[in-house]
């Protein structure tokens, strides 16, 4: 299968939006500050930007409000067209291990770390839904890590299922990655060395 590129994507819906003079309300989940740096940066000179950090998965807990503290840092400090402004999502880890029941022992980037994407996609559709808004997103595409092929499928399900418009993303493609590592050290973010949940940070101490 032909891998699809989501930048091309996102690159026409600009278009219209440019074209038509708006700044739609988008609400876009974020797993922490570095990766949200670029892609604020980048998608908040056309959207009206809510960041929705709901992260379930992230453990212990300390890890993560740590990451949220600084997610609240950056948006304070980072200067944006249009506003930007930010929701907590509910912590319960039971979310998180409920899914990935069956999947513990799962390689990194597979099964398991999809059920997560859908877990966090599912959220943020329904609050978008709830709350009005024209469009969701995420900001795990940013990552060299994340399968954008798979993250845009469950993003494209869950719209449909929801009823609210995904904006496809790869935000990692006109160097975004690069420019999130820049951003994270421009404004000092702490930038964890591991994806966020109990297994990959046992993948990657085993590794070590």
């Amino acid at each position: 299968m032909n891998k699809v590129n989501y930048q091309l994507q996102t690159d026409k819906i600009i278009n219209k939006i440019q074209s038509e003079g708006t700044a739609p309300r988008l609400l876009l989940h974020s797993c922490c500050a570095p990766c949200s740096s670029y892609t604020l940066e980048y998608l908040s000179d056309y959207f009206e930007i809510t960041v929705f950090y709901y992260n379930p998965n992230i453990s212990p807990k300390e890890e993560f409000e740590k990451r949220f503290s600084e997610q609240k840092r950056l948006i304070e400090a980072l200067e944006t067209k249009n506003k930007v402004s930010l929701i907590k999502g509910e912590y319960n880890e039971r979310d998180f291990f409920d899914i990935a029941k069956g999947f513990e022992n799962a390689k990194e980037g597979y099964e398991r770390c999809f059920r997560c994407y859908r877990l966090r996609l599912e959220k943020t559709a329904q609050t978008a839904k709830k709350e009005n808004f024209d469009y969701f997103c995420t900001t795990l595409s940013i990552s060299p890590l994340k399968n954008s092929q798979k993250i845009n499928e469950i993003g494209f399900e869950t719209a449909e299922k929801y009823g609210v418009c995904w904006l496809p993303s790869d935000f990692k493609k006109k160097e975004g990655f690069k420019r999130s590592i820049e951003l994270s050290r421009e404004y000092d973010l702490y930038r964890q060395d591991f994806c966020g949940c109990v297994y990959s940070k046992r993948e990657r101490e085993n590794r070590e």
